[in-house]
């Protein structure tokens, strides 16, 4: 599948990501496929991810036996490019292996509920002391007290509670159907983390940030925020101020049509055959359109349900914004994404059936961010990372 070495702008980058399920690791997925030397570091029953399906064919759990995978794809989805090392945290010579590690590394991140890796004695600043230049990085439900005390701050929080608590709920009208509440605060957290190493190499500064899924999902409702800071009036679900901008019947599925800027109305009237809305005092700007919406609408979609997303595609690429509603099946098979090597191929360990990642959607001209090693078994890589770290192991693994 994959390159023997790391590739990408981050290899001189190394952190200590003691996340697990999938805020977290999503975060530093983004910075392993962008080059950076991650060591993830494992309770002695592994993330909690890697027990999730579907599992390849010879899948045997965390512990089990077999030379196949103790993981499966939702697992493997955001850990490729990583290394596994288990510790357990609340044994005295693994808390040391840890701060050890941390002596030899640019960041430390987790997801933990407030208070858990001080409790064990491995919070900010007792990491801080051990490595005064290190970024300590945190990705919670509420936040950190560090940076601002929540009333919730101790409270679990999982992507479901942070969409709704968040605003999102309410502005979208339901739950987002993929972990959007765990998936932004993820990239936030890749974000933050280089900014604060951009900072801490030159203050030669120890930094903590934290990113929190509510705080996240305020920041992605930016315009409805502003809008209501502005006049105090909730932007309703389904409120439109863009039209045409939004999905469409097609006689095999949908179509999205975003035609709002009046050079690109015009174009969409011509290729329906229905000049005259161009001049219709209904439709004749974005304002009226806005004002007829319902009208509007149901022109486009009389026209579009009798066409397939196809031949819609065909008459307005390239001309007004179009995207058919793709099934992944459709996207596995789009021309686009050959063309942009969106996917990559991967085997389980064992030589079990192969898996597929989406690469990196960041492009770079020259060096550029691949998968070049598959994701790890449970604390796979315990004895390469101590000896690269130069630690001696002081206890076995806790099976």
């Amino acid at each position: 599948m994959a390159e023997a070495k790391r590739t990408g702008p981050l290899q001189d980058l190394t952190i200590i990501d003691c996340t697990m399920a999938y805020a977290g690791p999503f975060g530093t997925s983004l910075l392993a496929d962008l080059g950076a030397n991650v060591v993830k570091v494992e309770p002695p029953a592994g993330d909690t991810f890697r027990i999730l399906p579907p599992h390849p064919p010879g899948y045997h759990g965390v512990g089990g036996d077999g030379d196949g995978a103790d993981y499966g794809a939702s697992f493997a989805s955001v850990n490729a490019n990583k290394r596994s090392i288990s510790l357990d945290l609340k044994n005295a010579d693994d808390r040391e292996t840890l701060l050890a590690l941390c002596e030899g590394a640019d960041a430390i991140v987790e997801n933990m509920r407030a208070g858990v890796m001080d409790e064990l004695g491995v919070g900010f600043e007792v990491i801080a002391a051990r490595n005064p230049t290190i970024v300590y990085g945190a990705v919670r439900g509420y936040g950190d007290a560090r940076t601002g005390a929540s009333p919730y701050g101790d409270w679990p929080c999982l992507d479901v509670a942070g969409q709704a608590a968040g605003g999102l709920v309410e502005a979208t009208g339901d739950l987002f159907p993929i972990a959007i509440a765990d998936i932004y605060p993820g990239t936030l957290m890749a974000l933050g983390l280089l900014a604060a190493v951009h900072r801490a190499r030159s203050t030669g500064k120890a930094e903590f940030f934290d990113v929190a899924m509510y705080d996240s999902m305020m920041t992605l409702l930016k315009t409805n925020i502003a809008s209501y800071g502005l006049t105090g009036r909730e932007r309703r679900p389904g409120a439109r101020a863009l039209v045409p901008f939004g999905l469409f019947p097609t006689s095999d599925g949908r179509v999205a049509i975003a035609a709002p800027v009046e050079r690109h109305w015009v174009l969409l009237c011509e290729a329906m055959g229905r000049e005259d809305l161009v001049t219709d005092d209904r439709t004749r700007s974005n304002r009226r359109r806005a004002r007829n919406a319902d009208f509007t609408e149901a022109q486009i979609a009389a026209w579009s349900s009798n066409l397939t997303k196809q031949a819609i595609v065909d008459l307005l690429g390239g001309k007004v914004p179009v995207g058919p509603a793709n099934t992944l099946s459709e996207v596995f098979n789009d021309p686009h994404v050959e063309a942009r090597r969106l996917l990559e191929s991967y085997e389980f360990p064992g030589g079990d059936q192969g898996g597929t990642f989406t690469s990196s959607p960041i492009r770079f001209l020259d060096d550029p961010a691949t998968i070049y090693r598959r994701p790890p078994k449970h604390g796979e890589h315990t004895a390469e990372i101590l000896d690269e770290f130069g630690i001696e192991r002081r206890a076995e693994p806790k099976a």
